[in-house]
């Protein structure tokens, strides 16, 4: 029989080494001592871990230590990544917001918008945070124990009342006070980053627009507010802050179903120049959401005369490395022509901007 001393485990998931032995939520790894009998084994020690489809491949490196790794997607309690959405109430942001509440068993999602009405129209749950950007202490609480980050927020022009589309001509913008492009898109962003970066965040998914490379692009026209070249300044702001980050520039955003269409890579306003510059909001959410973190467990086993010492170490790791670290504009070929996108290694695999 077995002897075992407990250690803290960043596991739920206890492995029945011995009826006695329990596991306590850690940061990052656990320890096991176990007194060897003639004929125990390290598979038989950790064959709890296997119940739940987990395998473990043994090796031994040059220094007589014995490593297992240990598959775990498998298993029920592996940990999941807290994934917050800043902008949730938006149209957008209320899309990603929902793909991360469906998909429980891969992330705890959470969002943050700016009013209690907002809150109630996605849900009203606890995961729902309130807060104005503006204010670096309010975003605070939504920000802490996050893994990831992903940045829907903008600043919104409005119309001003008395256009008569009969009569010809443009309409006209405005941006309420407080509510400009500088003060959300810049100031509000970067109060994001900087709120993440001290909070640990692993990875920022910013969503931006295509433009930002032309000063008279008409966007920036909009109630004189230059929301493109804010934009691009809290772009730069991300890249430099050292966090792992990626920045999807989205082409002009359609209110239709997703997953229908090819979706398009690009780089510097270049898909401008073309048919193919738009892309459905639900597609844009879709990438966002594609960009999670997975778990990998290792077991390393140190043998000390007849005691054997396990220590177990979890890693985090992009699913996909290719969009890490990286930028570039986003939008799609028309229904009905291309192959819809379903393989987003491939897709960020086309990306080799880092801005």
């Amino acid at each position: 029989m077995a002897t075992v001393t407990r250690a803290p485990s960043v596991f739920t998931t206890t492995p029945s080494i011995s009826s006695s032995h329990q596991c306590h939520k850690s940061s990052s790894w656990v320890s096991f001592r176990v007194q060897h009998t003639e004929n125990s084994t390290v598979s038989h020690h950790l064959a709890a871990f296997s119940s739940s489809g987990s395998s473990f491949f043994p090796t031994r490196d040059d220094k007589g230590l014995r490593k297992v790794r240990v598959v775990s997607a498998a298993m029920a309690n592996s940990p999941r990544s807290t994934v917050l959405v800043t902008g949730a109430g938006g149209r957008t942001g209320q899309i990603v917001y929902k793909k991360l509440k469906e998909r429980s068993d891969q992330y705890v999602g959470r969002g943050l918008v700016r009013t209690e009405e907002s809150k109630e129209k996605i849900g009203g749950t606890d995961d729902v945070f309130v807060g104005d950007i503006r204010n670096a202490d309010s975003i605070v609480p939504a920000i802490q124990g996050i893994d990831a980050l992903i940045i829907l927020t903008s600043a919104v022009p409005k119309m001003k009342p008395g256009f008569d589309p009969s009569k010809g001509g443009r309409p006209e913008f405005y941006f309420e006070d407080g509510a400009y492009p500088e003060q959300v898109d810049w100031i509000g962003q970067k109060n994001q980053i900087d709120a993440a970066k001290v909070a640990g965040v692993k990875q920022i998914v910013l969503v931006g627009s295509m433009g930002g490379t032309n000063l008279s692009n008409p966007l920036n026209s909009l109630g004189n507010g230059n929301i493109l070249v804010w934009k691009r300044k809290a772009e730069q702001y991300l890249a430099d802050s050292g966090i792992p980050y990626t920045i999807i520039r989205a082409g002009g955003l359609q209110d239709k179903e997703g997953g229908i269409r090819e979706l398009l890579v690009g780089k510097d306003d270049e898909l401008l120049q073309t048919e193919t510059r738009t892309i459905s909001r639900t597609d844009v959410a879709e990438v966002c959401v594609q960009m999670h973190w997975n778990f990998s467990f290792y077991c390393v086993v140190c043998y000390l005369d007849r005691v054997a010492v396990y220590m177990f170490v979890w890693e985090q790791a992009l699913q996909f490395e290719e969009a890490k670290f990286k930028a570039f504009d986003l939008a799609s070929k028309p229904e009905g022509t291309g192959t819809p996108t379903k393989d987003f290694k491939a897709l960020f695999s086309q990306v080799t901007t880092r801005f």
